[in-house]
């Protein structure tokens, strides 16, 4: 992984100098060797070597034909595809770095070839003749990349800390972004948590000129359903896309391949697969566990580690550690949460839990931390919008059957018809039957936004631009429905800032780009074949799992004890909300005084009924997330 830096002058001066500082800035995600070019416009890298090609980076590489200069934060999976379309030979693939790959690819078929690209990348690349700074990232953004647009240059950085490294570029926070998160909105547009900075998008190339900004989305996967032959086919097809996935991801100059391991499917299948893949190494996996007994919500698990266990036990090379973590505070990890990853962390009980399994990691010298992240949306996607889809096609016996099959295996009759019926109503009729039903999800229940910065910053309206539907009504549309899941929330400054950290290359094989095109494709009735939610995962890797993980149909309950952690953590959050007082951009966003009266009013028992956790866990302590991230940026204490 590498930290990238350019800056284009346009006085055409020497940008070298800031350049470097910019670089320098960012020195905790490329501790190796730093390379920049000079001139008007100046690029520059740190590298981190995490595979064998690393070997062979230079720095910025340039087109023998001068027209193209490039620098890339990249591992391309599908260098050996390239390599034949580009008639490259083994020989001359074997000695080239990604970013090599990367600009062959676009001198042969221009900005287009940024689309042939497979892996995760983030990249800036200079067209002399042209004069036009292209920007990029991959589909599904597992890279950061950020710029901001000055008075007479352009800036880019991999995290906004390098543009903060320029002397012209203010360093506030942006209000309206920290509002979006308190509302949980989708950050789907380009905006950072600094004024100033924007994001390349995941799936976008941005092409900017002296005098203009230019966006547009290169990945627009095809969701047209696939054709195969039976069943078993497509049980078939996903075990061979996640193979694929798998093996591009063992990819590594050295160090352990660690993973986490859940009761779940998708880190199950992802740590199964890896273990296999090995062969004669070994795969150490990871599982939070509570610290004591607690209740938690029906067809939840509290504790994962037998179910995590049986999976390890049914491979022979696979080392298990049952992490327990939730008696640390979650408020005291917020300053170095600032410093690595530059944004509010959005869950701060579960990074408790994600983190202690970091610092085990770390210290078990793993250098490549396998995750199954995306899995719900693609490995093992449930196939519920397949009743709404046959409700809409007029297809009643079909559904009347699938709808006996699923009450059959203890699905609430009720929650089967909201889901069925869900989609076609308003938010307003969906709101009054939430609200009969004692289930209504308001904002305020899990959101600790003013209520008149929601109405000043027009907050339902940025929800309703961002395809957020504020009701959370169900969806008829599965393929856009994941699709739209899979870009709430920018992962590409966590995988950055977990390898600034610990030493951690994160890698979610499940966020492969072919294997979400596959996914995509498959029939929505595979996945809920038989009436069996998330039935393509139980049927393509039920060789590689116990029976009683691929039959477990409850899901594991993240963090059951989080409040512990809470509990530790009162005087922490105590005066953090003081400080609001003294941040005028946390005041006034944030309800403190709700928050202080929930302070007094703390639970003694009932941590995991709804209402309580959807205050304490959620609006709490991402309202405290917030504002210890304003706090920071406005350098108050």
């Amino acid at each position: 992984m590498t930290a990238l830096a350019g800056l284009w002058d346009f006085g055409d001066g020497n940008p070298g100098p800031i350049l470097d500082r910019m670089l320098a800035a960012q020195a905790i995600y490329g501790r190796h060797d730093a390379a920049r070019t000079t001139g008007p416009v100046a690029l520059g890298r740190r590298l981190w070597p995490l595979t064998p090609e690393d070997a062979f980076d230079r720095g910025p590489v340039a087109s023998k034909d001068g027209v193209w200069l490039l620098v890339a934060d990249a591992r391309i999976d599908n260098r050996a595809e390239l390599a034949a379309a580009l008639g490259l030979s083994s020989g001359a693939l074997s000695g080239m770095s990604d970013p090599e790959v990367v600009l062959a690819a676009i001198e042969r078929w221009g900005v287009a070839g940024i689309e042939r690209l497979i892996g995760p990348f983030a990249l800036a690349c200079w067209n002399v003749p042209q004069q036009l700074l292209v920007l990029a990232r991959d589909a599904v953004g597992e890279r950061p990349l950020h710029y901001h647009r000055g008075d007479g240059f352009v800036a880019v950085a991999s995290m906004p800390k390098g543009l903060h490294a320029h002397p012209a570029i203010a360093y506030a926070a942006d209000v309206a972004m920290t509002a979006d998160f308190l509302a949980l909105l989708p950050e789907t547009g380009d905006e950072s948590f600094f004024a100033g900075v924007e994001r390349v998008l995941p799936g976008h190339i941005v092409t900017l000129d002296r005098s203009s900004v230019e966006t547009r989305r290169y990945w627009n996967p095809d969701t047209t359903p696939l054709r195969l032959a039976s069943d078993d086919a497509y049980a078939g097809a996903m075990r061979d896309e996640l193979d694929r996935a798998v093996a591009c991801r063992l990819r590594r100059i050295d160090g352990r391949v660690g993973a986490h391991l859940s009761a779940g499917l998708d880190s199950s299948i992802v740590a199964a697969t890896a273990a296999r893949q090995l062969r004669s190494g070994r795969l150490t996996a990871f599982t939070a566990i509570p610290l004591t007994d607690v209740a938690v919500p029906p067809g939840t698990i509290a504790d994962e580690g037998p179910l995590a266990a049986a999976t390890a036990d049914f491979h022979g090379n696979i080392d298990h550690v049952r992490v327990a973590s939730a008696s640390g505070s979650p408020v005291a990890l917020m300053d170095r949460q600032f410093q690595l990853f530059e944004r509010p962390v959005l869950n701060p009980s579960n990074a408790v839990w994600s983190e202690a399994i970091n610092d085990a990691a770390q210290a078990r010298g793993i250098g490549v931390l396998l995750t199954g992240q995306m899995g719900n949306f693609t490995l093992s996607h449930d196939g519920y919008q397949q009743l709404p889809m046959l409700l809409r096609g007029f297809e009643w016996g079909r559904l009347f059957r699938l709808v006996r099959r699923l009450s059959r295996r203890g699905l609430s009759i009720k929650g089967l018809l909201a889901t069925t019926l869900g989609p076609f109503v308003s938010p307003g009729v969906w709101n009054w039957v939430s609200r009969l039903a004692g289930r209504e999800l308001a904002l305020g229940s899990y959101s600790a936004l003013r209520t008149a910065a929601f109405d000043e910053l027009d907050i339902g309206g940025r929800a309703q631009a961002r395809d957020l539907d504020l009701s959370y009504r169900p969806w008829a549309d599965s393929a856009a429905m994941r699709l739209w899941g899979m870009k709430r929330v920018d992962l590409g400054v966590y995988n950055k800032g977990t390898l600034a950290g610990w030493g951690l290359d994160l890698r979610d094989p499940t966020a492969d780009r072919r294997l979400i095109e596959f996914a995509l494709r498959v029939p929505e009735a595979q996945y809920i074949l038989d009436g069996v939610p998330r039935s393509l995962a139980r049927r393509a890797f039920a060789d590689r799992l116990p029976p009683q993980v691929i039959g477990e149909h409850r899901r594991g309950f993240q963090a059951a004890d989080w409040h512990v952690g809470m509990d530790a953590a009162r005087g922490e959050i105590a005066a953090e909300l003081d400080s609001f007082e003294r941040c005028a951009g946390a005041d006034r966003l944030i309800d403190a005084d709700r928050l202080r009266r929930a302070l007094e009013d703390w639970p003694e028992e009932g941590w995991n009924d709804e209402t309580v956790s959807l205050l304490y866990r959620h609006a709490m302590l991402r309202g405290v997330a917030a504002g210890h991230f304003l706090r920071k940026v406005a350098r108050t204490n």
